[in-house]
C-alpha cells in the first residue's frame, strides 16, 4: 500500500513539475509538508534563489496549535514578506501534495495576505 501511494505521490509531483516554473517575473511559492510542520519558500528558478520563505515553527506562529490554522499563518506570513520584497505575483507549486487540508490553508492565507496566482 505504501509503495501505491509513494508513485501516486510521485506521478503527482512530476505532472506539476512539468508545468510550473519561476522566474523573476513570477517566482515560483513551494511547499513541503511533513506531518508536524508546513513550509513555505519563494524562489526564483531562474536565478536558482530563495527570495522569501516562511515556517510554522517560528516564534510567532509556534504558539497557535491548530495545524489548519498554522498553515493559514505560515501562508499570510510569506504574503508579508513577499510584499516586502516587492513580489506581488507568484506561481504555485504544491509539489506531489494534494491541494486539500493544510495545503489548500496555506494557499487561501497567501492570497489573503496579497499574494496572486
Amino acid at each position: 500500500m505504501a509503495n501505491f501511494k509513494a508513485k501516486r505521490f510521485l506521478k503527482r509531483k512530476l505532472r506539476v513539475k512539468m508545468k510550473v516554473r519561476g522566474d523573476a517575473s513570477r517566482p515560483r511559492l513551494s511547499v513541503f509538508r511533513s506531518n508536524k510542520n508546513i513550509y513555505a519558500q519563494i524562489i526564483d528558478d531562474a536565478a536558482g534563489k530563495t527570495l522569501v520563505s516562511a515556517k510554522n515553527r517560528e516564534k510567532e506562529i509556534a504558539k497557535i496549535k491548530s495545524k489548519m490554522e498554522a498553515a493559514s499563518a505560515v501562508g499570510e506570513a510569506i504574503a508579508v514578506r513577499a510584499l516586502k520584497a516587492k513580489i506581488k505575483k507568484v506561481v504555485f507549486d504544491k509539489g506531489g501534495f494534494k491541494y486539500h487540508g493544510r495545503v489548500k490553508a496555506l494557499a487561501e492565507g497567501a492570497r489573503k495576505g496579497g499574494l496572486e496566482f
